[in-house]
């Protein structure tokens, strides 16, 4: 039996491990059914090394539930960086990494060969050109090295002027720290502002989604192939049921929930040819495609479309292009006009009419008011009827209405309670 590694080679199968303990969270080691017990004990260690202290074990019937308890306004730095941070290598890799780099640290430009042969002269460490080559290739893609061609010889070197010009702008260095905490791709910042020595010691974000760093390679692929006005191919899996999907669209838009921090990609799929939305944390892996040649125009039906859009589905149940839902609600007046701006202000572009004295008619047509029911439930007590062209949706509030009540009608000491 091989030991216990605590550095990957895969990153998404971490990904969805990670995911799994600290979105989902609360399951035993039997409900990991999708992979053997000795995988799933390798991936928890991986994870109480990385998150030891965020780790939190509640013991059930079942065994014990792993999940993750992070207070994301008590952070300096997102805890779900470490997890970018653990990429396995080989005893070369390691050597070479700082080799190459201390080197060419003094900003001269060396051709391949001629890193080989201070390698062994200066390190006593001995290199065939071609090892040398390929990983001075890989980090001028990486960015860590420049790569210059001169006639038939290319040569590279390290560009440190960016790094001194950090260290003499303090300024600089305390957007790093804020940018790791609040941007998408906060990673990079965390990666500068440690290597600059440089923690951040300024901002708190009460409000943080700490696991969006999980999604963050995903979205790179998508906003590079919005960027070149590429299609893609998709490969998901769904988080409730774990079954594969794919899908070819065009990607055009990313919708981030402000209520439930969760990312959607809007693209137009040709084969329904309709817009439809795709949460990121069920992508799995994003394949470009060909050039779209209708991009300007999809971009410009997707702005028109939005108008109304209630969340992210383009599709309701009704089977119309757009559903109308009217309701009526009472609020009294003038101690209750707050409910009526209430209406105005998170009405997404509703009309709002006084029927009479107490009496208000809020309006909308939207692709799919089934989104709108958490919204709508926040008004019971105050709802004196509601009316939906997408009739599952009318049922839908009705029922839920009557289920609470029968909750609450309970039987205590031989009388009846009805809910007020």
């Amino acid at each position: 039996m091989s030991d216990f590694q605590e550095l990957i080679k895969s990153f998404p199968k971490t990904r969805e491990y990670v995911r799994d303990f600290f979105v989902y969270g609360f399951k035993t080691r039997d409900e990991f059914r999708d992979k053997s017990p000795r995988t799933y004990d390798n991936e928890r260690r991986r994870l109480e090394s990385w998150l030891g202290s965020y780790v939190r074990k509640d013991y059930a019937p079942g065994g014990s539930n792993i999940s993750l308890a992070i207070d994301s306004n008590l952070l300096d730095t997102n805890p779900l960086f470490r997890v970018w941070k653990t990429k396995s290598f080989t005893d070369n890799d390691i050597v070479l990494h700082f080799l190459i780099l201390d080197l060419l640290s003094d900003g001269m430009k060396l051709t391949a060969e001629e890193i080989t042969g201070r390698l062994l002269t200066e390190y006593e460490a001995l290199f065939d050109i071609q090892t040398v080559r390929r990983k001075c290739n890989t980090y001028e893609k990486e960015g860590l090295l420049m790569k210059e061609k001169s006639g038939k010889t290319v040569v590279y070197s390290i560009d440190n002027s960016l790094t001194a010009w950090m260290h003499s702008n303090e300024g600089i260095l305390d957007a790093l720290a804020f940018y790791q905490m609040a941007g998408n791709f906060g990673v990079v910042g965390n990666h500068l502002t440690e290597q600059l020595d440089h923690p951040n010691r300024t901002f708190r974000v009460k409000h943080s989604f700490c696991v969006h760093t999980l999604e963050d390679e995903i979205l790179f692929a998508l906003l590079d192939a919005m960027n070149r006005k590429a299609d893609v191919h998709l490969e998901m899996k769904s988080s409730k049921k774990g079954a594969v999907n794919t899908a070819d669209c065009t990607p055009l838009k990313i919708f981030n929930s402000t209520r439930s921090g969760r990312r959607f990609l809007c693209g137009y799929v040709k084969k329904s040819r309709r817009f439809t939305c795709y949460r990121l944390d069920t992508v799995k892996a994003v394949i470009p495609l060909e050039i779209s040649a209708e991009y300007e125009e999809l971009q410009e039906r997707l702005e028109r479309n939005r108008r109304q859009l209630w969340g992210v589905s383009f599709q309701g149940g009704s089977g119309h292009h757009l559903d109308k839902l009217t309701m009526t609600i009472q609020a009294l007046e003038p101690s209750e006009q707050y409910i009526v701006e209430r209406l105005k202000r998170e009405g997404r572009g509703g009309t709002v009419t006084r029927l009479e004295q107490n009496i208000y008619q809020y309006e909308i047509e939207v692709f799919d008011c089934n989104e709108m029911l958490p919204w709508i439930r926040t008004f019971t007590g105050r709802i004196l009827s509601l009316k939906c062209t997408a009739k599952s949706v009318e049922r839908c509030f009705y029922q839920d209405l009557q289920t609470m009540y029968q909750m609450y009608q309970t039987k205590k000491d031989g009388s009846e309670s009805s809910p007020k």
